[in-house]
């Protein structure tokens, strides 16, 4: 299998995070595996059909999908003959190119775009990142955001931060914060947050050396205690810590 990573041009660094192909290759197909991340994205299928969502939703060739904020870990089969074409989104960004439907009816879903959102296939074809570019680029609405300086601070404390806390430095109530959080990225702020704080953890987890113990990991991550810590792995992986 083969995955790459691209920037976007810079203009549109603010909101996309990365763009990305995966391949599959000759050694024959496999379930691929993706972690919660608090983001939102859309994907291009441009290979042979292809199984996602857990099994439970068949991505068909030249069709554009939306892939909304997940609370798990969700499985895409992965054979010879897959290609998909994706996009990344900063958390909060996705309707600043698309219309501001509330973010909170994708979580844990891939629905397939009506075609005046979809991607052309014959234009990606010739080249990928020149494509996106240009159509992010003719499509964006704002260039800022009501989230963004909260979705910083978040991501500043690695995701360990009271939300009641959050929403009084930034002036708002905690019943407004949670609806701007489902509305912009289908999560409540806590559950954001519980997101932020375990992709810090398995970051650390997969660079620290062996003699580090999962104590330590969990404390400094703001965790109770190292089962707290192997629960929120499970939850959201859905292996424990020794298998990361």
């Amino acid at each position: 299998m083969e995955y790459k990573k691209t920037k976007p041009h810079k203009e549109l660094e603010p909101f996309i995070d990365f763009y990305w192909e995966l391949k599959g290759d000759e050694l024959g197909g496999q379930w691929e595996r993706v972690f919660p991340d608090g983001c939102a994205g859309v994907v291009m299928n441009l290979g042979n059909n292809c199984l996602t969502d857990n099994g439970l939703l068949s991505m068909e060739f030249g069709k554009t999908y939306v892939v909304g904020a997940m609370t798990s870990f969700k499985d895409s089969f992965i054979d010879s003959d897959t290609y998909l074409l994706g996009v990344c989104f900063k958390p909060a960004n996705f309707t600043n190119f698309y219309e501001n439907t509330s973010q909170d009816i994708l979580t844990n879903d891939t629905v397939e775009f009506e075609k005046s959102n979809s991607f052309k296939i014959d234009k990606i074809l010739r080249n990928p990142n020149d494509y996106l570019n240009q159509f992010f680029s003719d499509r964006i609405k704002r260039k800022n955001h009501q989230l963004q300086a909260i979705i910083n601070d978040i991501q500043s404390a690695s995701g360990q931060i009271n939300v009641y806390d959050l929403s009084k430095r930034h002036f708002i109530t905690v019943r407004q914060l949670e609806r701007s959080f489902k509305k912009y990225i289908g999560l409540s702020p806590k559950h954001y947050c519980n997101i932020i704080r375990f992709q810090n953890a398995l970051r650390i987890i997969r660079n620290s050396c062996e003699n580090r113990s999962l104590l330590d990991i969990a404390v400094e991550c703001g965790y109770y205690d190292h089962s707290h810590l192997t629960n929120d792995i499970k939850k959201n992986t859905g292996m424990a810590p020794s298998q990361i």
